[in-house]
Order: C-alpha cells, then structure tokens, then sequence
C-alpha cells in the first residue's frame, strides 16, 4: 500500500451497501489518512497492508493486512534440540482490515488473497496460529472467515466501538500451524473448481 493506490481504494469503496460492519474510509481526506496511518504502522513495524488487485478487473478492489504480530518471549525456554524457539517472525499475526468492493465479494479474490496471506503467515514466518476477528453481528463476514478453515474460538464482549455508534462484541477465530495443511490443499482445491 502506497499513496498512489488512494484514488484506487476510493473507486473501490464507493458502493457502501455491505459496509455496515466495516469501518471503511468514505472520501479523499478520510482514504489518505487510512493509507498514511498503514504506512506509518508499517514502518514501525507493527502492520503489513496491502490492497488487493482483481486480476479478471485489473484494478483495486479493496485492502487487507497483517496486523498484531506477536514475538512471544522465549527467554524462560532452555536452548536444545527440540526447542521451539524461533530465530526470527512473530509467533502470532492477525489477519484484519480487511473490506472488498461489493462487485467481487463472494467471488474467489477473497479466498486468494487469505491464501497467499496464509501461506506468507504459516510457511514463511512459521507462526503457531493466525487471528482473524470481526463483529459478532456481521454474518456475512463470520460465514466467509468460516469457509476459510477458522475455527471460532469465542466471543470478546464490549471489544471496541463499533461502526454504527455502538460499542461491539468481537468474534474471535483461529487457525493454527498444524491444522495449515489441511485447510491450503482445500483451499486450493476450491480455487481450481472456480477457476480462480
């Protein structure tokens, strides 16, 4: 994500009507501040966002990240050969931030995206588990984190303010390292019967 996808992002997040949930930036002052904001936590090394590209549209259609990446402190585990202890990566990452455009939602560019994110996440930096949470109202959003392979590991009462002038409850799912395998060849296997 850079400042030059601004005009990119704002194109795809005109059409507002599944947005109720999402907080998504809404004009040009609002959308830059988002990128900065990204770029800023970037830097600091906390974030890693993206916006995502249709292929079949060749052009922007929403944004995601990592965000949260958790190093857990190993300094109480003795060195040895069957130490857990990593050298480098987080031990956790949340995968978040993350609106489309309505033209491409449930439509593979989702799925693809979280895959490559996924396999960036467990295959790379060798987390334990990747986090992905949304607004225990939005079903939308629960079922599609659902078809992913996250299990629902439960719900996080008055998480956050909400979009609407609420204060939320968070639904809270996982996927853990050992269970990856699984689900990527499913994944996968899900994306070639669409086409994707």
């Amino acid at each position: 994500m850079t400042p030059d996808h601004v005009d990119g992002l704002l194109e795809a997040a005109r059409d507002r009507s599944t947005f109720g949930f999402t907080p998504v930036p809404w004009d040009r002052a609002s959308m830059t501040a988002y990128v900065h904001t990204a770029m800023a936590k970037r830097e600091a090394g906390v974030h890693e966002p993206f916006v995502t590209w249709s292929v079949d549209q060749q052009r922007i259609v929403g944004s995601t990240r990592f965000y949260d990446l958790e190093t857990w402190d190993w300094s109480t585990q003795p060195p040895g050969p069957h130490s857990l202890q990593r050298l480098e990566g987080p031990d956790v990452a949340s995968i978040g931030y993350t609106w489309l455009d309505p033209a491409v939602q449930r439509t593979p560019v989702n799925t693809e995206a979280k895959l490559l994110m996924l396999t960036h996440a467990f295959e790379v930096w060798s987390v334990w588990r990747v986090r992905i949470q949304t607004d225990v109202r939005n079903e939308r959003s629960k079922a599609a984190i659902a078809r992913l392979g996250f299990a629902l590991d439960g719900v996080l009462r008055a998480d956050m303010p909400g979009t609407d002038d609420t204060v939320r409850d968070t639904a809270a799912f996982s996927m853990l390292l050992d269970e990856w395998p699984v689900h990527r060849e499913r994944l996968h296997s899900r994306l070639a019967r669409s086409g994707g």
